[in-house]
């Protein structure tokens, strides 16, 4: 499947609107807002942290979280533990640079089963989306 064709196969199926970015990267997140934004996305945040991340989606209820593993203040996996407590429904593709498999299963019993292994390209980044609807 093309990217056309999986954007719009995404747009047709998928409620998906609002995105929150949360990575300590300022790299990562220009090329995901770039990414998003092109196939007609909003970001509605930018979080550098677990702790941000807990307190933007509270404040902001984005449709779908991009979160990053490893970041300072507080990990992925303990942001997305919060914030799935409080919203069971939360839809979270976490993003990995590592491949290790103990991360990927303890992200797994917390309800997590989306994820995006940097580095990643536009057709991974809408990919991963697609999988989530």
């Amino acid at each position: 499947m093309e990217l056309r064709e999986l954007k719009t196969t995404v747009e047709k199926e998928s409620t998906i609107k609002r995105i929150l970015l949360v990575d300590d990267s300022p790299i990562i997140h220009k090329l995901l807002r770039r990414t998003l934004e092109a196939h007609g996305y909003e970001v509605c945040g930018d979080a550098r942290n677990g702790r941000e991340a807990v307190s933007m989606y509270q404040s902001l209820k984005p449709d779908l979280v991009f979160m990053d593993i490893t970041m300072p203040v507080m990990d992925g996996l303990e942001a997305s533990g919060e914030i799935l407590s409080m919203d069971p429904q939360a839809r979270i593709i976490m993003l990995s640079a590592m491949g290790d498999e103990q991360i990927v299963s303890r992200a797994e019993e917390l309800g997590i089963v989306n994820f995006l292994k940097k580095p990643f390209n536009d057709y991974k980044i809408i990919s991963a989306i697609s999988g989530i609807v």
